[in-house]
């Protein structure tokens, strides 16, 4: 029976390798977003990739360096960096250690997503920026895959706080991030299951969301978003069900501070014994530069280990143990019910991001999802920061199963809703968990933001209409119980006639309605406020502005924009811009409001919007069954080529939010597609 099986399995994975790009079709509606026709899942795999390197070839390579670890081959310093992670975290080792626990039919998948992006790398050979990128396989891709997941748990965060010596806490309330809702019959007036997706991300790069839709004869049917790499829909919807993605803040990667011995500076104190630090060395390639840098690594029974001025320092990371995020995610995507979706969760294989969940039958959910370890609850151990690393009392070993981790089953108030606040402020004050019902260890999010502050006052006891439901979403209104770090309270009550030179200014932010429209001249104050504050305060404990600092920033405000403009009585879009290309336009959009926008410097003391609000989907699951109804939009276009005419197609749509129609239809797509076309042959 076992060799009937492995054989099976051989002519699966040898199936997926020479697959047929004729029995693939790509199929481009009115927008370019590519719609993916095949007989099996790894043909519709591999015709993704082929699809997305038509628009975004570029960011492609980068994903399949990071798997090869020789991000510095086409970075330079910043890329080596990255490699250096890698090899320090083991992510290859771990890969191939886990690599025949996944299942035939994923392994299936990622072989003929690997195929498709070499074959197309084969194909346009002068597309290439970055040598030796390609041929790569499906170990370093699934390398590439899970350096990604961790870094959605913190380690981009906790390890430069280790190398730079502060590493007091791990970091918890940040503004940035989604939104999700999700609503049933009890709330909607129609009957139906409403579900947003809006995911706040950077709008360019390597963690963009890219649009597409996946049909294969095996039972894939999903449309939604991906991120340049991914195989598969993140999040989005197929004919029954669909989920929203929101990053969560739960304690996601312990620190622990080893004690060394004086006489031996590689052995560390383990349960009273001296064990020896495992070390090896990183080879890192670095552009420019003609020869390999060797780079010492240290691992310990903790796991990753470092050497600084401050002392030596182990990392514990639950999403590098675990390979088989993108295989849980798969499950997601061909799940027809909760049942089915719920069994795919049950592997606790994706480490990290909320999960808002609605489907056809009228079923709502949320879960706080994680790779939760089950640590040691004695509260002399403070886990959100630096732990004693001598003892096995905090070595944890094991993970918590789902059951164990806070989530909502179709609440009786009929709603859902995350905006990476607190997964005990969900829904209805009267249907909401109990915190203290879970495990203090976890670290999860306690508070409100702004968003989830503006949720609870958009929402009340009425039922709501789909176009209600679209407005929440794109409520431009700060809340009335501001939720920021730092209080700007002191500066709407000063006296304006006590600061004549900064009368404007004041005025201007002091009748300010809150709201972050591209005409507000209070918004325009505020976009100048924040981010002075945010960098002169910048690590401070959150507390009020006093005076004095009020009127400085005000200063700071009035200088700034007559340096720049000449003049302080702007609006928003004076200062704030929305780029694609050569196209400026005026944005909306502030921290942490339902359609959110932060910026980066751009030229001429005005901002570049560089991530907030992005993709948007909205579905509509009919009452009485076929298929939902879906409409979305992306912040820029399908295409990364300037020279494409999807490459901000979608541009004025966004800044109007409005949607585009889609549709999970397949004779429909093809009737109405812009373009239809196989993958090229390849020989």
């Amino acid at each position: 029976m076992k060799t009937i099986f492995f054989l099976l399995f051989l002519g699966t994975i040898n199936a997926s390798a020479q697959i047929n790009p004729t029995n693939i079709t790509i199929a481009r509606d009115s927008f370019g977003v590519p719609h993916i026709f095949a007989p099996t899942d790894p043909e519709v795999a591999y015709g993704l990739a082929w699809a997305h390197a038509e628009d975004d070839f570029e960011t492609l390579q980068l994903v399949v360096l990071s798997g090869k670890a020789k991000l510095g081959t086409g970075l330079g310093k910043k890329g080596a960096e990255g490699d250096y992670v890698i090899n320090l975290l083991r992510i290859r080792k771990t890969v191939e250690e886990q690599w025949n626990t996944l299942s035939p039919d994923f392994l299936a998948l990622i072989k003929g997503y690997v195929a498709g992006l070499n074959a197309y790398a084969k194909a346009h050979p002068t597309e290439i920026k970055y040598k030796k990128t390609f041929p790569f396989d499906e170990k370093e891709y699934l390398t590439a895959v899970v350096f990604s997941t961790s870094l959605f748990c913190g380690i981009d965060q906790v390890l430069p706080q280790i190398l730079g010596g502060n590493i007091a806490t791990i970091p918890g309330f940040n503004p940035q991030g989604s939104n999700a809702f999700a609503m049933n019959s009890n709330k909607t007036t129609t009957g139906e299951s409403f579900l947003a997706i809006n995911a706040h991300q950077p709008q360019e790069g390597p963690v963009a969301f890219y649009e597409a839709h996946l049909q294969s004869e095996q039972g894939w049917n999903m449309l939604g978003g991906l991120f340049p790499g991914g195989c598969l829909i993140f999040h989005g919807t197929n004919e029954n069900l669909g989920w929203a993605h929101t990053v969560n803040y739960q304690d996601k990667v312990d620190v622990f501070q080893l004690e060394m011995n004086p006489a031996n500076k590689n052995q560390y104190k383990f349960d009273g014994q001296w064990i020896n630090l495992e070390e090896n060395k990183a080879k890192l390639k670095v552009k420019g530069l003609p020869i390999t840098i060797g780079k010492k690594i240290y691992w310990s029974k903790y796991g990753p280990t470092v050497k600084t001025d401050k002392g030596v320092f182990s990392l514990r990371v639950p999403a590098t143990m675990d390979i088989k995020a993108l295989e849980e995610w798969y499950r997601m995507n061909k799940a027809k019910n909760f049942t089915e979706f719920y069994k795919a969760l049950s592997m606790t294989s994706l480490p990290m991001f909320n999960i808002m969940y609605a489907d056809r039958y009228d079923t709502i959910f949320y879960i706080s999802n994680g790779k939760m370890p089950r640590r040691n609850p004695d509260t002399k151990y403070n886990w959100k920061s630096t732990l004693p690393g001598n003892t096995s009392a905090t070595l944890w070993t094991e993970f918590k199963p789902i059951g164990e981790l806070p989530q909502y089953l179709n609440p009786a108030s009929g709603y859902l809703f995350n905006t990476n606040h607190s997964p005990f402020l969900a829904t209805d004050t009267k249907y909401n968990l109990d915190m203290k019902k879970f495990d203090r260890t976890d670290g999860y999010e306690t508070y409100h933001n702004n968003r989830s502050q503006r949720v609870t006052e958009l929402i009340n006891g009425n039922k709501v209409d789909y176009n209600t439901f679209k407005k929440i979403k794109f409520d431009q209104q700060l809340p009335q119980q501001l939720k920021f770090t730092y209080g700007i309270d002191s500066m709407l009550n000063l006296n304006v006639a006590d600061f004549p030179a900064l009368k404007e200014v004041i005025t201007n932010f002091q009748n300010w309605d809150r709201k972050a429209v591209a005409n507000s001249k209070g918004a325009a104050v505020f976009i100048v406020v924040y981010d002075y504050v945010s960098k002169k305060l910048r690590g401070t404990p959150a507390r009020q502005l006093t005076k004095s600092e009020s009127v400085e920033t005000y200063q700071h405000v009035h200088d700034y924009m007559m340096q720049h403009f000449r003049k302080t009585d702007l609006v928003l879009g004076d200062v704030q811009k929305l780029v694609r290309g050569d196209d400026v336009r005026p944005a909306w959009g502030l921290p942490d409001v339902l359609t959110a926008a932060y910026t980066e410097p751009y030229k001429d003391g005005m901002r570049k919007v560089n991530s907030g609000d992005a993709y948007i989907c909205f579905v509509r699951y009919p009452k009485n069954g076929g298929l939902p109804m879906i409409e979305s939009v992306n912040t820029f276009g399908a295409s990364m080529h300037p020279a494409s005419p999807h490459y901000k197609d979608q541009m004025v749509m966004f800044q109007n939010q409005q949607t585009k129609r889609m549709t999970l239809d397949k004779l429909e797509v093809l009737r109405t597609a812009e373009r239809v076309y196989h993958p090229a042959i390849t020989q």
